[in-house]
């Protein structure tokens, strides 16, 4: 039975990873923070075949006990301080997590493996947040990074020091390049669900409007679940690679409330979105679009779900859950 490490358990990948690992009859563990960690129940709730392990990306010697522990044969990691705007907040910590984190991971998995480096194959979440300002359309895996936040920037230390550890000493350390993906499961505080949410609430008549910051900025928006399949496949692969994974369409923010709005069967989003400049980021990153066409040649990789189908996924949620907590 193939065993599998997963960092960042308690997000929206980290429930669909586990889901599909778990189908796939793999043994799942999933490293969580801290004993009371808030998402704890969720994930038990959702995953009940997972088996929970303490631990802390920023501390070498945790990881190298759950390593010790899970014995895994594939490690996924997808734990990070992942919301953009919160890096310009606290820069610090989002550099320690997200961008030495994965230094921290990567050199536990090498002491782990020891003499037999090909025993355990690797995965990281890069991000296309590290393509900024972006310096070509579309972005491919060998375009310029130009990341325009702390956030970005951790992620592009994350990536290189990958590349490093599968050139260094040759461990099968893949990095996937996942441009944005959103599901149900997505934290309330993303625009994407933040939109889904408020637009629920307004047809159910529990609030007035949206209060957002840029509408003009672009995204190439795909289903979380189609992306964790990717990052399955990468590790299968008998060499270690980077993969950009990516629908090739990108929509704007007010594309998003346009198709939001007519899932729910409400007239013109413009009756009920305020912008607010405490919502714009310091340094806008304006156009992401991805060419997954090396995933799509080499994984025989395909997104299923369209940015329609996704947007009225997550209204129908949503308006199944506002209901059942206005009752």
């Amino acid at each position: 039975m193939p065993r599998a490490l997963i960092t960042g358990i308690t997000g929206q990948d980290g429930l669909y990873l586990a889901e599909l690992l778990l189908s796939k009859g793999y043994e799942v563990f999933g490293l969580i923070r801290g004993q009371n960690n808030p998402k704890y129940d969720l994930v038990r709730k959702t995953v009940p075949g997972v088996t929970l392990l303490t631990g802390d990306l920023t501390d070498v010697s945790s990881l190298v006990r759950v390593l010790g522990i899970s014995r895994p044969t594939e490690i996924y990691n997808l734990g990070a301080i992942s919301f953009v705007a919160y890096s310009w907040e606290n820069a610090s910590m989002t550099s320690d997590v997200t961008g030495k984190g994965v230094l921290n991971i990567l050199e536990a998995t090498r002491l782990y493996a020891g003499d037999d480096i090909s025993k355990v194959r690797f995965y990281q979440a890069s991000s296309s947040e590290m393509f900024g300002k972006v310096q070509q359309v579309p972005q491919r895996e060998e375009t310029l990074l130009w990341p325009r936040s702390p956030y970005g920037v951790a992620k592009v230390f994350g990536h290189y020091m990958t590349i490093n550890y599968r050139e260094s000493y040759g461990m099968h350390a893949s990095s996937g390049i996942l441009f944005n993906h959103e599901s149900p499961r997505r934290g309330p505080e993303f625009v994407t669900r933040k939109v889904s949410q408020a637009v629920a609430r307004i047809k159910l008549g529990l609030q007035n409007e949206i209060v957002l910051g840029n509408l003009d900025a672009k995204r190439d928006w795909g289903f979380a679940g189609d992306y964790v399949e990717a990052m399955w496949l990468m590790l299968q692969q008998p060499e270690a690679d980077d993969y950009v994974i990516s629908t090739g369409e990108t929509h704007s923010i007010e594309e998003l409330l346009a198709a939001a709005f007519a899932a729910a069967g409400l007239d013109d989003w413009r009756n009920y979105v305020r912008q607010d400049p405490k919502y714009m980021r310091p340094a806008e990153v304006d156009l992401l679009i991805g060419d997954a066409s090396k995933a799509q040649r080499v994984l025989g990789w395909k997104p299923k779900v369209s940015f329609p189908e996704l947007v009225a996924m997550m209204v129908e949620n949503d308006l199944t859950e506002q209901r059942l907590l206005a009752k």
